[in-house]
């Protein structure tokens, strides 16, 4: 069907009994050794690091964005596989999807038992991510988990240990996996590519601040104070905080602080309906609401648009691009923003 490079990061389905706890340390090519590969697809492995995804930096993950646009110069590749933990599954998966500008699927996945246990699940989403990477087209960047597939915007990791650990709680999966075939749905909703951003030597710091009962914005201000140049609030609800976080977004985002408002809820969008400290008053500070993406995604989101460009104005223009809005009136693509 074709020929597949299989991106080894590490993860859980990379990992060994280290004497107290289970740690990455696997390389690819003994993680493919797991799995049963789909007949007629040739597999190719690029060991990148293997480490536990929650160690993940920006430079990590930028170091993958890249691997993945530099094998896909090759044509001869049908597809690439990504095995990666699943603790920071989600915003990887969707950075390499903001910046994916190719038919050719990206398909990650992973494990939530090690590479040595006997009833692992690895190797059978190996083999559904390798069936998909070698039979889809225009997907995007997607997730291959337990028999399902989803689009990697929007899907979070929704257990701690079950096998069935990747999901969208606003949205359906795209497809199912089995019986040796993968059947599609529906096609992702997907913006336009952002431009491939540089590796910095130093990534910009974007931090995220949680609203609770008697929460104030000293830690949101911390952050500003630390050098951030992104914040991402979690608020309560459809998008709410107080008067006190009002105040301190408007400082924020009047210092050239690109500021993303999501909620701590499962399912559901950030929407403007309360006032009072609410989403109202929070972007009309500034703040830029999320829709549905949760916090992890919305950071990656604010990430690429300060990777994008320095203009304060042309920042937030990115942001809401990359949200999946349309761009405001007399904008330029997103593409021509990471030229400027």
């Amino acid at each position: 069907m074709g020929r597949i490079v299989v991106i080894s990061t590490g993860g859980t389905i990379a990992s060994r009994w280290q004497g107290s706890g289970f740690a990455a340390d696997a390389h690819g090519r003994e993680v493919m050794a797991t799995a049963a590969v789909p007949e007629g697809v040739a597999i190719e492995v690029v060991d990148l690091f293997s480490v536990n995804s929650p160690r993940l930096t920006t430079h990590h993950q930028l170091t993958l964005l890249h691997t993945v646009h530099e094998v896909l110069t090759n044509p001869t590749v049908d597809g690439i596989v990504v095995t990666h933990g699943t603790d920071t599954l989600e915003e990887s998966a969707f950075l390499v999807d903001l910046h994916h500008d190719d038919p050719r699927p990206v398909v990650f996945t992973g494990a939530q038992l090690p590479l040595d246990a006997t009833d692992g699940d690895g190797p059978g989403n190996l083999h559904d991510a390798l069936l998909t990477a070698a039979t889809t087209s225009g997907l995007g960047v997607v997730v291959a988990f337990d028999g399902k597939l989803h689009p990697a915007r929007g899907t979070v990791k929704t257990q701690t240990l079950a096998p069935d650990a990747f999901g969208d709680p606003s949205g359906a999966r795209i497809g199912n996996i089995g019986f040796g075939r993968v059947s599609v749905l529906r096609q992702p909703q997907r913006p336009a590519p952002l431009a491939l951003p540089g590796i910095p030597g130093i990534a910009p710091r974007v931090d995220m601040v949680m609203h609770h009962a008697d929460a104030d914005p000293l830690l949101l201000n911390a952050a500003v104070d630390a050098g951030a140049e992104g914040i991402v609030l979690v608020a309560t609800g459809a998008g709410n905080a107080t008067p006190d976080f009002v105040e301190a977004v408007s400082a924020a985002t009047a210092r050239g602080v690109l500021v993303a408002l999501t909620t701590r809820v499962q399912a559901g969008p950030v929407t403007e309906i309360y006032t009072h400290g609410g989403a109202v008053d929070l972007v009309a500070a500034g703040a830029v609401p999320t829709g549905t993406l949760r916090a992890g995604q919305a950071r990656i989101a604010v990430l690429s648009a300060l990777l994008a460009t320095t203009d304060p104005r042309e920042r937030d223009r990115v942001l809401r691009h990359a949200l999946g809005e349309e761009m405001p009136c007399g904008a330029r693509p997103a593409a021509e923003l990471v030229e400027a």
